[in-house]
C-alpha cells in the first residue's frame, strides 16, 4: 500500500472510532444524572471492557493511532459507566438504605 492508503485508512478508523466511542457519551451522562443503573448488566460491561482493554493491547501492537485513541477513550467511558453501576447498584452502601 501507498502511504496515502494508508493514512485514508487510518483517517476511516479514526472516524469509525469517533462513532463507536461517542454512542457511549449518552448513557455516562443518563446514568450519572440518574444515578439509575438497574438496567444495566454488570457482567456485559465487565466483558466489555476486557475486550477493549485486549483492543487497546492489539492497537498498540499494530501501532494504530485510531485503535489506540479510540479504544483508549471508550475505556474510560465504558469504566465510568461500570464504577457508577458497582457505586449505585443494589449492593452499595447508599442502595441498602433504602426501603425495599
Amino acid at each position: 500500500m501507498c502511504a496515502m492508503e494508508i493514512d485514508m485508512m487510518e483517517m476511516i478508523g479514526i472516524f469509525a472510532g469517533c462513532c463507536t466511542t461517542a454512542s457511549f457519551v449518552p448513557q455516562v451522562i443518563h446514568t450519572w444524572r440518574t444515578k439509575s443503573v438497574e438496567d444495566i448488566s454488570l457482567r456485559m460491561y465487565l466483558l466489555l471492557c476486557l475486550g477493549i482493554i485486549l483492543w487497546l493491547v492489539y492497537g498498540f501492537n499494530k501501532g494504530s493511532f485510531s485503535l489506540i485513541l479510540a479504544n483508549g477513550v471508550t475505556f474510560l467511558l465504558t469504566v465510568s459507566i461500570l464504577v457508577m453501576k458497582i457505586r449505585y447498584g443494589r449492593f452499595s452502601p447508599k442502595s441498602m438504605d433504602r426501603n425495599p
